[in-house]
């Protein structure tokens, strides 16, 4: 039984990790498009100018990362900026108010940091748009008769 559970769990795998690598980076990528955009319910206080360091940076890098994680183009990368981003985010903007997270609101901040590095860590998973890409099209064969 236990032999059979981890077999499934083997083939499920990189199904699950694609699935979860999808939920994260869709996450990120709506809170980027609230920044810049105003939408899905706006930016949380004021929206940032362009090119405003580093509300408006962060918030391209939570849209164009995000996208990229999510359709599973150049994963690796993008997901360690989006890591960093998340980690700068954490340590300097909430750090200064308390020392935990549940106490200075850097929650999403420190998970999404720690859920991308894991991205980047161990790979995007299935579902992504580049193992279409790298797939070789089937030539269809003659028949002979």
């Amino acid at each position: 039984m236990s032999e059979d559970l981890s077999r499934l769990a083997e083939r499920a795998r990189p199904t699950v990790l694609g699935l979860a690598r999808i939920a994260v980076a869709l996450l990120f990528a709506c809170h980027g498009a609230a920044s810049l955009f105003g939408v899905l319910g706006g930016a949380h206080g004021k929206a940032p100018q362009v090119g405003e360091w580093p509300d408006w940076w962060a918030a391209l890098i939570q849209l164009a990362g995000g996208v990229l994680v999510l359709v599973g183009l150049a994963v690796r990368p993008a997901a360690l900026v989006c890591s960093g981003s998340m980690a700068y985010a954490y340590f300097s903007v909430h750090q200064e108010h308390a020392l935990w997270p549940i106490q200075n609101g850097g929650e999403p901040a420190a998970m999404f940091c720690w859920t991308f590095l894991l991205i980047a860590a161990a790979g995007p998973g299935g579902l992504t748009l580049s193992g279409l890409l790298r797939r070789p099209r089937r030539v269809a064969q003659p028949s002979v008769a």
